[in-house]
């Protein structure tokens, strides 16, 4: 069986939750949603890499020596 690419919808769910959560609590220091969002956005990264049909293609096109 072949596994499912993509990222996992209750790890998009939960990422989600938590920058909601920290943004809108009034107590949260700047530290701790500069990291949540800075998780959302390495989350965005690797959802465009995933749906990019050239990602990662360059690594075997025969170009180098397969000493």
């Amino acid at each position: 069986m072949r596994k499912k690419s993509g990222i996992n919808p209750a790890l998009e769910s939960a990422i989600a939750k938590l920058l909601k959560d920290v943004m809108d609590d009034p107590a949260a220091s700047l530290t701790d949603k500069s990291r949540v969002i800075d998780r959302a956005l390495k989350l965005e990264a690797i959802r465009l890499k995933a749906t990019s049909e050239d990602w990662g293609s360059g690594f075997l096109d025969g170009d180098e020596d397969e000493s």
